[in-house]
């Protein structure tokens, strides 16, 4: 029986999933093409990655969209959102919650599949359409970042708390900034190109390979 991954998240992991191939065109759908020539039939691939979701509407669906899929890995990419909705509709969710129902979302996981390993992605922005900063909003982008920053800190630290690997995206792309602008790895500051999605991609099966 082939071991079940899960990738968990918001619409940097959802990505058009549903729309012709389940999971989706971004960084989920690379890895699975990836390890999926390189382990052919050992793995079976799951996206559940929602647009516009923050912790608490992951958290929401932990039993439909987590337990009941009874996941062997699981990775979840979270946390822009609750800065993002909380600058433009005053509707995020700040960094005490955010850590709070983060780690309720990990033992309650945890209880349910002792034996998943589960890896953190920390959430990341660059300056793009719908990040910067404008004459009318001159701190956005500031927002973005100081909010980015804290969320990042929270997943660390349950990272830590729980003993689980950690992917940090943010150095990621800072440093692929040295080599071609935001644009180039992403839409919007947010959203990742192609390019991007590779980039995370990397990443995702690099820590796959040393903690399988």
């Amino acid at each position: 029986m082939s071991k079940v991954i899960l990738f968990q998240g918001d619409s940097i992991t959802d990505c058009s999933r549903g729309q012709g191939n389940p999971t989706g065109i971004g960084y989920p759908f690379l890895v699975e093409a990836a390890l999926g020539a390189d382990y052919p039939g050992e793995y079976s691939f799951f996206n559940r990655g929602i647009s516009g979701n923050r912790i608490v509407d992951v958290y929401a669906r932990i039993k439909a969209d987590i337990i009941n899929l009874k996941p062997d890995y699981m990775s979840i990419l979270i946390g822009i959102n609750d800065v993002w909705h909380d600058i433009d509709w005053k509707n995020g969710v700040d960094t005490p919650k955010f850590e709070k129902i983060y780690s309720m979302l990990i033992e309650e996981v945890k209880a349910a599949c002792p034996d998943i390993k589960i890896t953190i992605m920390t959430p990341y922005v660059l300056e793009g359409p719908g990040t910067k900063s404008s004459e009318e909003r001159p701190d956005r982008f500031e927002r973005f970042k100081a909010g980015t920053a804290e969320k990042i800190d929270a997943c660390k630290r349950i990272a830590e708390k729980y003993g689980l690997p950690t992917i940090e995206l943010q150095p990621v792309f800072d440093e692929a900034l040295k080599r071609a602008p935001a644009s180039f790895w992403s839409a919007d500051g947010v959203h990742p190109t192609a390019n991007g999605h590779e980039l995370i991609k990397r990443c995702w099966i690099e820590n796959f390979e040393a903690t399988k």
